[in-house]
């Protein structure tokens, strides 16, 4: 059993930095899969970035350059650095983690990133 609590959405400026954290209960986190995820209403949520119990990554072409995903596997954490932020990025922001060898996958309540004017 895994817990996902994820943190560090607030309100950004255009052009801002920030960064999300999640963090996972349990034990062997290193050999989870983690994924950071995106919804905006009325839309699915979509993958955005993947990091690897290897350390491997992955990102969606429109992302890639702008944020940024890593692991503390001594801390249980999972992070997203996000650059250059734009109102488009604007959304609730969904950790995810699963192995390839278990058919249970888990997910985070979510962190909200928005924009003030």
């Amino acid at each position: 059993q895994v817990e996902l609590v994820e943190s560090g959405g607030t309100l950004v400026q255009p052009g801002g930095s920030l960064t999300l954290s999640c963090v996972a209960s349990g034990s062997t986190f290193s050999e989870y899969n983690v994924g950071w995820y995106r919804q905006t209403p009325g839309n699915q949520r979509e993958l955005i970035a993947e990091i690897g119990g290897d350390e491997t990554t992955y990102y969606v072409d429109s992302l890639q350059g702008r944020f940024t995903i890593s692991r503390d596997n001594a801390k249980n954490t999972v992070f997203l650095q996000m650059n250059s932020l734009k109102p488009d990025d604007t959304a609730v922001y969904y950790c995810h983690a699963y192995r390839y060898t278990a058919v249970i996958d888990y997910w985070g309540k979510g962190t909200l990133v928005s924009f003030s004017s």
